[in-house]
């Protein structure tokens, strides 16, 4: 256990200039105390830990130390591995920068590790678009790409609706969700808040040679998940009541959006002396509605509102023409 930790410190002093006591005391889950006495032991072994003394010091190494990679373990080394995405790394234009880089790592993995990258590709593999829809690669990718990476100002030429418009963009992060790339960027022009673009809308873009300042606080996984929990509610604008049977209750989440079945379900009364429930449904629209509640068949009523309803007594009627006669 104290081996692993002072391995990690070293990887941890190696990737940043100097930390302090209390900083890798919170990488490390311990206490300022053990930091001290683990400082120590690397010293010790021949590790060079410079420790400066002040309200400005901490933590570093000297003279350029490195370490190599030899303390992974099998399951650490083929974990590596899977890290990267090769289908989007490839769309990127980032290909042939991670061949080298894995190609580096696998040299300096000891021996008996070296078949890892094999074995992690023969046991999993990232297919990240929807099924029954042709993955496209936008054409600008690389481009918006490179200046993600360089902390590059944009201009971007979008489309939005039946226009364009041209706005300059800080690029902070790219998305790939469902086999749709989108770009985080900050309008640096007002209010400077961040905003998700398609990539595929951008219709030209053009990188400048200004480099803008970071905000390090941004956090792209959490601001991704913010603004798709708000998008997933927007379009929520209409409500139908519907009754459903047990098995309707299950199949709910599966024909809606699940959060807002979740929802629906929990704020639901008790069933009825039949085992139907009756639930609120948040939808996107009534003809959105109309399609996705089609797929539970006879185990949903849908009660209100009437127009909808209405749309569901004539699939019946129509059905009923078609199966109320065995076919010759």
């Amino acid at each position: 256990m104290r081996a692993a930790r002072l391995i990690k410190m070293v990887l941890l002093l190696q990737s940043r200039p100097a930390m302090t006591a209390a900083e890798l005391a919170d990488e490390l889950e311990v206490s300022e105390r053990t930091v001290t006495r683990d400082a120590q032991a690397l010293s010790e072994a021949g590790v060079p830990v410079y420790a400066e003394r002040g309200r400005a010091g901490g933590y570093r190494l000297i003279g350029g130390y490195r370490t190599r990679l030899t303390g992974l373990r099998r399951g650490e080394a083929e974990a590596l591995f899977l890290s990267g995405v090769p289908g989007a790394l490839r769309e990127m234009g980032l290909q042939d920068a991670a061949s080298a880089a894995r190609l580096k790592v696998s040299a300096a993995l000891l021996p008996s590790l070296r078949d890892a990258p094999r074995t992690a590709a023969q046991r999993f593999h990232l297919d990240a678009p929807d099924w029954f829809k042709e993955p496209g690669t936008p054409g600008l990718l690389p481009a918006v790409a490179d200046a993600v990476w360089d902390d590059r100002r944009i201009t971007a030429r979008y489309r939005r609706g039946e226009r364009e418009v041209v706005r300059e963009l800080e690029p902070y992060g790219l998305v790939l969700k469902a086999g749709v790339w989108y770009l985080c960027a900050r309008v640096p022009s007002g209010p400077g808040a961040f905003r998700v673009y398609r990539i595929d809308r951008f219709t030209a873009v053009e990188a400048g040679e200004e480099r803008f300042a970071r905000d390090e606080e941004f956090d792209l996984p959490a601001f991704w998940a913010e603004r798709a929990e708000q998008f997933a509610r927007s379009i929520l604008r209409a409500e139908v009541v519907v009754r459903l049977s047990p098995r309707g209750v299950r199949g709910l989440p599966y024909a809606v959006d699940p959060r807002a079945a979740r929802e629906a379900l929990d704020a639901a009364g008790a069933a009825g002396a039949d085992g139907w429930v009756t639930v609120t449904l948040p939808v996107e629209s009534e003809e959105v509605a109309h399609t996705q509640l089609r797929m539970l068949g006879p185990e949903a009523e849908v009660l209100e509102p009437d127009s909808l309803r209405e749309r569901f007594a004539r699939d019946a009627r129509r059905l009923a023409g078609l199966y109320g006669h065995p076919a010759p």
